[in-house]
């Protein structure tokens, strides 16, 4: 059933596999078997991947409902583990992964050698109610329930480019709408839609050159010249081949965005858990300053109060 609802959900027997860790071939044996022990198919093979039948739809339901009750017992009992010891399994947003999220977990282990970390830089959330991971931080309010979360953290953003960028292709003149320069920008899921926003109305007449899923890729075209990014700061005032702009006089500053962490309310209590919790609130509310800048808020206030 675990294979079956893999490539229902997945559509093809290779992204199956690799959700399940498994050879391609083992998916298709194992959908094979289940059809023959059934005596009925579930899947047709269509051009746009596998769809399942009326049998098919029947048993994935059938299937989802023992599956949700499964995860539902497993949350039970890891909730119910007191030992400081065992994997605690992470997720988070790519764009602070390396910088922010990576560096606060290698320091774990200095108090709780025994806890094992996964760490798992991701664009799209993990089930926390399927136990794909036990942790996630992530730069927006999940929507799914039996979620708790926390707001720990605020991400600054600025606009960056790179001196010979600007050398080659002048200042940007804001009120023309930024004629003549190139953008990058990152897809939807990686960088709040607020940041995409403002930088499309500050400016209309730039050109896209370069759209990517990756902060970090964003971060590296930049640095070589390729055009305007928004970039999180923490990462980017640490670059000596990045220039960051100042805000347009008399215009919003560019959108900061939260800092989210979540667990799933049966694991919250769970000691290891708790205390990577507890570690990782600790690790970033210590480098707010950093995250956010204090002094560049009190900045922005004398032209904000005279807008």
């Amino acid at each position: 059933m675990r294979f079956f609802l893999a490539i229902a959900r997945a559509g093809s027997l290779s992204a199956a596999a690799k959700r399940l860790h498994v050879a391609q071939s083992t998916v298709g044996r194992r959908l094979a078997s289940l059809e023959s022990s059934l005596g009925v198919r579930l899947l047709n093979r269509t051009p746009d991947g596998y769809v399942p039948t009326l049998a098919g739809d029947d048993v994935r339901h059938q299937a989802e409902r023992v599956e949700a009750e499964a995860h539902a017992l497993e949350r039970q009992v890891v909730g119910h583990d007191l030992r400081m010891a065992g994997q605690v399994r992470v997720t988070c947003a790519e764009t602070i992964a390396s910088n922010l999220v990576a560096p606060c977990l290698g320091t774990l282990h200095e108090t709780q050698p025994d806890i094992l970390i996964e760490l798992i830089p991701d664009p799209k959330d993990l089930s926390l109610a399927m136990r794909e991971a036990d942790i996630s931080i992530r730069l927006r309010p999940p929507v799914q329930h039996d979620l708790v979360v926390r707001r720990i953290g605020t991400l600054a953003y600025g606009l960056y480019a790179s001196p010979g960028y600007l050398e080659r292709s002048g200042e940007c003149d804001y009120d023309t709408g930024c004629a003549g320069h190139w953008l990058i920008t990152q897809l939807e899921g990686i960088q709040d839609a607020t940041q995409t926003d403002w930088l499309a109305d500050l400016a209309p007449r730039a050109r896209i050159a370069i759209q990517t899923s990756s902060h970090a890729a964003a971060l590296a075209a930049a640095k070589q010249g390729g055009g305007l990014a928004s970039l999180v700061r923490f990462c980017a005032d640490q670059e000596p081949g990045l220039v960051r702009l100042r805000n347009p006089p008399l215009r919003a500053p560019i959108p900061s965005t939260g800092i989210w962490q979540v667990v799933h309310k049966d694991n919250r209590d769970t000691p290891r858990i708790r205390f990577a919790l507890d570690h990782i609130t600790k690790w970033v509310r210590k480098r707010g300053d950093e995250l956010d800048p204090v002094q560049d808020r009190l900045d922005l206030a004398p032209a904000l109060m005279a807008g």
